[in-house]
Formats: structure tokens, sequence, C-alpha cells
């Protein structure tokens, strides 16, 4: 096999994701390549030490760009807060470097298009970490309906909802409570948790082409972990939106941080003209199936235990019967990008998959603003 060294940005909790995902994909996937933990970088060096050592990266860098100026270095992982990634993006792909970005791609539109520009000039592979396409039941979703067992689909339903910033008393703003401050988010639950939704919704079904939302911030004001002082609170607490899609599918998509009782609850339900699927999180390895033409007496939803070696990815795990989890959806997606450069064929979703769930973004904190229904600005091409 041939080495391919990763130079790490971030070691936060995407960050060890990240690494179990490199350290484990050849355990289980027949490869041509071979990650290589080459560099952990970091503007703490204690910290990153310390995961180096945790990790087994062979080296230790506190400056972004003295890493990306390494020869050593093949691939740029991209694990830090948003408002970091166009910058670091642009320059590994000025220097050659192939990228993975943890997502959203950027802070709007128009910075994303800045850096699907840049990886395309510059003929870089490039990847977006949305993990839940790597989901096997999620993957057997998009089989069925690429396969026309839905028939023509009508409406999509999805929600992402958690708990964890109800207290007015959390701070905004630095290490794990970045997500609070809108200058390095960019926006709250419509960036972080409804991208996800979205880029799964864009896979699945096509095109969204207009949104009608609204969004609430529910505590105006916080303590801010860096200046000490209590600042107004910019990003979305909630955001719920209407939204057409551009086979003529309308669709509903919700996503809070003040949903009591919950901590990360995704879900998704899809209804054609012949069937109807549905996907939870929280029991991942199942998919809910109705099939309208099966023997009336007997019609009814089935619950589908994703763990055959027929169904995507599990030929690579256990025997029949055995699950697998969160951290496994990040292993496959490393399993698709290596696999991509083995065929010459580009693993998805790239950077301008990921743009056009940034316009839907876009155009939901728009709408949110004017109370309109606003079409999403541009499409960056289904794939």
């Amino acid at each position: 096999m041939k080495n391919l060294n990763i130079g790490l940005i971030g070691y936060g909790f995407m960050g060890r994701a990240h690494s179990n995902a490199f350290r484990k994909v050849n355990n289980f996937f027949d490869l041509a390549h071979r990650p290589v933990l080459k560099a952990i970088c970091a503007r703490d060096g204690g910290k990153a030490k310390a995961f180096a050592e945790r990790w087994g990266y062979e080296s230790v860098e506190t400056d972004w760009r003295k890493l990306i100026e390494r020869a050593d270095i093949d691939v740029i992982d991209i694990a830090t807060p948003n408002n970091t990634h166009a910058e670091i993006a642009l320059a590994a792909a000025k220097a050659g470097k192939m990228i993975l970005c943890e997502k959203p791609l950027s802070m709007d539109g128009k910075e994303g298009v800045r850096m699907v520009q840049a990886v395309e000039k510059a003929g870089v592979p490039n990847m977006v970490w949305y993990n839940y396409r790597r989901v096997p039941a999620v993957t057997l979703a998009k089989q069925l309906i690429d396969e026309g067992r839905l028939g023509r689909i009508f409406h999509y339903r999805a929600k992402f909802l958690q708990d964890w910033t109800i207290s007015k008393d959390l701070p905004q703003g630095g290490a794990g409570l970045w997500r609070l401050d809108v200058k390095a988010a960019g926006s709250g639950v419509t960036g972080d948790l409804l991208a996800h939704c979205i880029d799964t919704a864009l896979w699945l079904n096509g095109g969204i082409s207009s949104v009608s939302a609204m969004t609430e911030t529910f505590i105006k004001e916080r303590k801010h972990t860096l200046t000490g002082k209590v600042e107004k609170v910019g990003i979305d607490d909630a955001c719920a939106f209407l939204a057409r899609f551009g086979n003529g599918a309308l669709a509903t998509f919700e996503s809070t941080r003040y949903a009591r009782g919950h901590k990360a609850l995704y879900t998704f339900e899809i209804n054609g003209e012949n069937a109807s699927i549905a996907w939870d999180l929280h029991d991942l390895h199942r998919l809910q199936y109705f099939d309208h033409q099966d023997e009336g007496r007997l019609r009814g939803w089935r619950s589908v235990h994703i763990t055959d070696g027929d169904h995507p990815y599990m030929k690579n795990w256990w025997v029949p019967g055995l699950q697998i989890g969160y951290e496994h959806t990040f292993i496959h997606q490393v399993a698709d990008f290596l696999g991509g450069l083995e065929s010459n064929k580009p693993a998805h979703p790239n950077f301008r998959d990921a743009l056009e769930t940034q316009w839907v973004c876009d155009a939901v904190l728009k709408s949110a603003k004017t109370g309109k229904w606003e079409k999403v600005p541009r499409r960056a091409g289904k794939q």
C-alpha cells in the first residue's frame, strides 16, 4: 500500500473522530492507500503533544501554515471552527495538498465559492465530512430511491434536536463553545445541525429550489469566554423551515438546541407514491420501510435490520446481526475517499456538493430575516 501522510488541524471532538477513522480504515477495508498520522496541529502545543501521544501522531505543529508548507504532508484535514475553514483550505489548495474539511464548508456561499474555485483550479482531491451519508441504513435509503422503489416523492421531513444550550449561564466563545459565537460559527443550529439534514436531503432527493424559514435566539446575551464581557448572541438557537424541491416534493426541516430530553435526535421520513422510508439516528442500524405493493393483509411498516453482508458497507464488519455505530461512518468516509483516489472516481460530498448545502443555509437565514419565501440563489450541481 502507498502511504498517505495526514496533517490534522484541530484536536477536538471531530479531531478524535477523524483520527480514529484514519487508524482503523485499513483494518477493515482493502485499499491501495494507508493513512499515516504524520502531524497534529493546534495553537496549544502542550495539548497538541498530549493528543499526538494518545493517537499516535509522529509530530506536532502549532502553526497551520508551517504544516501546509511541509513536503511530507499529503492531506490536510481541517477540524477547526468554521471561520477558519476558508483560509486554511485556500492555502492548502495552493500548496497542492488533498483536503478533507469539516462541515459546514464555509461561513456563507460567497466564501464557499472561493474554496470550490481554489480546489478545482489546483485539481486536488477534496471532501467534506458529512458523515451521515455513510450510515449503512441511510446509504440503503439512497439505493432504494435510486432504484425507483418509492416512485414519485411527495414529502421529505427532517429534524435534528438537542438540548445542551438551554442554561442562560452557559457562556459563548472559546474552546468547545465557539458554536455559540457567531463570529466563529457563522450561524447556530442552521449551519451546525440543519446542514447535516440538508446535505442528506439533497443527496437523497435532489436540489431544493426555495425555502420559507423562521429562527429564534432564546437567550439574547451571554458572557463571552474570551473577552469576559456580556455580549449579544448572534447565532440562532432554533430554526424551522419549509422547502420545495426541484422535483416538486414538499419538505419540513426543524432544528433546535432547546428540546429538553434530546441530545442528538436526527430523523428523516420520505413519502413516495409507492413506498415510504424513515430513519432515526438513535436506532441508526434500522431502516423503517413501507411498501404499498405488499399484500393487503400483511401491508405495514417493516423494520429492516441493516447488518447483513449485502447491506452497504456491512460485509467489511462483523457477522450478520451485529451492529456498528457512529464512529464507523467516519471510517466509511475515509474508505470512500481513498477508494476514489485509486479508481480516479472522486468520492462525495466534495467541496462543490457542500457548496450547494451552503446556498440552502444562506437562503434559510435570509428568509428568517425577510419573512418571505426565498429562492436558493445557486446550485452547485447535483451529484
